[in-house]
């Protein structure tokens, strides 16, 4: 490298969706000796998401905007120009895309360069892309020959991007992290009498499973009295409006609207707020009919695990890699209603419980899924990609 210093470019379509904060803590927790650089489209939420070392194209230059985004939905990843730029006027010796059709766009860039390319998948780009456009198969067969590693959330997404044909020896786990010094443990209590107060908090997208949670609350409102609240609405994705349809209809005909709140999207600090409010949060993914899927585990789940919350959620993806360590059992097969059900049921009725799980709970998020121990993690496998 032409510096002392590690630089490292991570490019993004867009710095960055209130819905992506654990993209953030990713760089936000890089050690100090990491020199990072943010490559973009466009930006929004920087007032949430700042970050030094940020260079977006549309405020360089707004025809070169166009123009590059044009080409990439063409599918000439050649003109990638701002981001080769960059890499040479930095210094930067790796280039870290984030989500696999991102690094396809990449590859030019990185070659022209002369830099290290490690690619991280978070889901949609592993299951649906490939299943909506067969071209993808093909890039990624390209992608997976020239990159020089691939990371991935878990297991269950290390298969997929295997079977899509990246050679296993360049695939390597690496969990997401989340800040937990940040999150306070308070254990949830619940007793007998009192309403069973269920969160939810998630995109309109079908693969999030929302309707199979509110058919369940609807099953155990006559058994337990529930207050619900949803933090979430419809997105830009095909479906999802029709999705939102569906919740709505749900909550209306399954008796809960008195009893639920709709709160849209909500800030990363005020989600929190609501989860120290609630003593249950559920996440029941679903692959969805066009192969989208949560790949790995959604971070969110992390979070409230580590809040001290019980989670019940489903046997998806790598969601077994997060949810486990006692409390395993509060999962269920995916669209499994009355599985949800039976799980809220034995919480309600075994309450006495909650104390010990929830502990076991933290500290695996505490071992596994810290942001700092993932950013310390990171720099180890960007000095072994330095090295080759």
């Amino acid at each position: 490298m032409p510096r002392d210093r590690m630089v490292v470019i991570h490019s993004f379509p867009v710095w960055l969706p209130q819905t992506q904060t654990w993209m953030y803590n990713q760089l936000k927790y890089l050690p100090d000796s990491v020199e990072a650089h943010v490559e973009c489209e466009r930006t929004e939420h920087l007032d949430q998401f700042s970050v030094p070392n940020i260079h977006c194209l549309k405020d360089v230059s707004k025809v070169q905007y166009f123009w590059e985004k044009a080409a990439r939905y063409s599918g000439f990843p050649q003109y990638r120009q701002y981001l080769q730029k960059i890499a040479k006027t930095v210094q930067a010796g790796i280039l870290h895309s984030h989500f696999g059709h991102i690094g396809w766009f990449d590859l030019q860039p990185a070659k022209k360069a002369g830099i290290k390319h490690v690619v991280t998948y978070y889901g949609s780009d592993v299951g649906l892309l490939p299943t909506r456009n067969v071209e993808w198969r093909s890039r990624y067969r390209k992608l997976f020959d020239q990159a020089d590693l691939f990371l991935c959330e878990g297991p269950f997404m290390a298969r997929q991007l295997i079977g899509l044909g990246c050679p296993a020896e360049k695939v390597r786990v690496h969990h997401l992290g989340i800040p937990v010094e940040t999150i306070p443990f308070k254990p949830r209590r619940w007793r007998a009498g009192e309403p069973l107060n269920v969160l939810i908090a998630a995109s309109f997208r079908v693969k999030k499973g929302i309707p199979y949670a509110l058919e369940s609350l609807g099953l155990i409102q006559k058994t337990v009295p529930v207050e619900i609240t949803i933090i979430g609405d419809s997105v830009s994705e095909p479906g999802s409006a029709e999705e939102k349809r569906r919740i709505l209809e749900l909550i209306d005909k399954g008796g809960l609207k008195s009893r639920t709140k709709l709160l849209g999207f909500q800030p990363y600090r005020a989600v929190f707020e609501e989860a120290y409010k609630h003593h249950v949060f559920m996440s029941p993914s679903v692959t969805a009919p066009d192969g989208d899927s949560e790949g790995g585990a959604p971070v969110t789940l992390i979070e409230m695990i580590a809040t001290g919350m019980p989670v019940i959620s489903t046997k998806h993806c790598d969601i077994p890699e997060v949810v486990q360590n006692g409390i395993d059992n509060w999962l269920v097969a995916e669209r499994d209603a009355a599985g949800l059900a039976d799980k809220l049921l034995w919480l309600v009725g075994h309450a006495g419980h909650w104390a010990e799980m929830l502990a076991s709970g933290r500290s695996h998020v505490e071992r596994e899924f810290n942001a700092a121990r993932q950013g310390g993690r990171l720099y180890e496998i960007y000095q072994e990609m330095l090295k080759k």
